[in-house]
């Protein structure tokens, strides 16, 4: 998977209309100034046309799949049609199925809950928590973080050479890094995957809000992303992709929607029917709101156009680098190196500087919101940074004080909706920083590094 050239040479288009676009906020050093979200990998904010659609359909609302008046059959349609916007917008095939999840984390562990017996699993350290963690009940295979996109390859074959062919197996990959933007060889890995007889999931919750995701040319058995980083409000998440171990598996949740048929026993207990569609794992009344809000964000991405919509994040990616590279001080963190190709997602660490008062005089001085931390992605982040293992660092900041040494880093991440001056007001914010200190005393409370009052 690469970045095309030929989008990226073409005219680069206005940001398309986010909420929150017209927030200013207030600065330490007095005034106010437009609030910069540079922050999209954590949630990007949502599109205009999705809060939109969300608020003409808001006084219709009604129960799905429940109710026989007309705003329940409404809502029920709408719910219905948002599942088949989801699989156009992912190239589904035909017998695949799309759930509605609260989440990517949510729609991992779902995955999860299904896998056969024996099943082992295979996945990088490299990978977000969402998708290294929920495999604990699983026989899990850790594999080193690669170099290389071919690394990634050779790594992922050596490994399956060496398991039981006889047994089922399941990959979990990355479509980009939350840390560093990277695009990931995903076509090459489903293939060494499927060479050896596993099965594929790939974590798109990166990939689909920068760039297209097409299950059939990636050749993946299933898809997992999140709807608040894909422009739309927060609450849902998608899993798609093959039925037969999702139709095999007991439902993620036991209860009202799951069930075709329930019926008594002469001992007193309880016979159940499961559903074999979707609805098996969808339990409870459904988040319609958040299923029709990804529904929408897929809808808005694809009328504006992907080779757009990548060339216009190109150069802002191009912007930041380059930005950045002007500075010694700062160093990108990377995995495949400076040639490969990413999405509007850069982390980096700023000799001298305690990660966490970076960010802090950042959003304080110049109204700019970044990231500072480990990502939820403690192994990778660790291996960039060169430290022991063992070291101890959390999610967010650790305690550490303003210019003491720790185990963290900064993330700039933009995208659809990200205005030029907010790239460019970063850039000179991080150039003054280095260059001139802060301008205010920062201190360090409850593990945050917030400005001295």
């Amino acid at each position: 998977m690469s970045v095309s050239t030929a989008a990226a040479d073409q005219t680069v288009c206005a940001p398309l209309p986010v909420l929150g676009r017209d927030v200013t906020v207030p600065l330490v050093t007095g005034g106010e100034v437009a609030y910069a979200a540079l922050d999209y990998a954590a949630s990007a904010p949502a599109l205009q046309r999705v809060w939109d659609d969300v608020a003409a359909y808001a006084p219709y609302y009604g129960s799905v799949h429940r109710g026989a008046g007309y705003l329940s059959q409404l809502s029920t349609d709408l719910f219905e049609n948002a599942r088949k916007a989801v699989a156009a917008f992912l190239g589904c095939r035909q017998d695949d199925q799309v759930v509605f999840t609260r989440s990517t984390t949510d729609s991992l562990n779902l995955l999860a809950r299904a896998l056969p017996a024996d099943c082992q699993v295979f996945v990088f350290e490299t990978e977000h928590h969402a998708s290294l963690l929920p495999w604990q009940d699983a026989r899990v295979s850790f594999l080193d973080a690669p170099r290389t996109p071919r690394q990634a390859v050779e790594t992922l074959e050596r490994a399956l050479a060496d398991r039981d062919p006889h047994g089922p197996a399941l990959v979990c990959v990355t479509g980009a890094s939350n840390v560093t933007g990277e695009l990931w060889p995903v076509r090459e890995l489903a293939a060494a995957a499927h060479a050896h007889g596993a099965r594929i999931v790939l974590d798109a919750a990166q990939l689909a809000p920068h760039h297209p995701v097409d299950i059939r040319e990636l050749d993946v058995d299933w898809v997992a992303f999140s709807g608040h980083k894909l422009y739309a409000p927060f609450g849902a998440g998608v899993l798609a992709g093959r039925a037969d171990w999702l139709r095999a598996a007991e439902p993620y949740l036991a209860g009202g929607g799951a069930s075709r048929k329930v019926t008594r026993r002469t001992d007193g207990g309880v016979d159940v029917e499961w559903h074999d569609s979707a609805a098996r794992h969808e339990a409870g009344s459904p988040n319609v709101i958040g299923a029709y809000s990804i529904a929408s964000a897929c809808k808005a991405l694809t009328e504006a156009g992907w080779d757009t919509l990548v060339a216009r994040e190109q150069h802002l990616v191009r912007t930041v680098r380059e930005g950045l590279a002007e500075v010694p001080e700062v160093r990108i963190l990377s995995l495949f190196g400076d040639d490969a190709p990413r999405v509007g997602v850069i982390s980096f660490v700023v000799e001298g500087w305690n990660s966490s008062h970076f960010a802090a005089a950042l959003s304080a001085e110049y109204g700019i919101g970044v990231r500072d931390g480990l990502f939820c992605a403690h192994p990778l982040v660790r291996t960039l940074l060169g430290s022991d293992p063992q070291t101890q660092g959390e999610c967010g900041a650790p305690e550490a004080a303003p210019g003491e040494k720790s185990l963290n880093a900064i993330r700039v991440s933009f995208g659809a909706g990200t205005p030029d001056e907010h790239v460019a007001r970063f850039v000179t914010a991080v150039k003054e920083l280095v260059r001139d200190g802060a301008k205010w005393r920062y201190r360090t409370e409850d593990g945050r590094c917030v400005p001295a009052v």
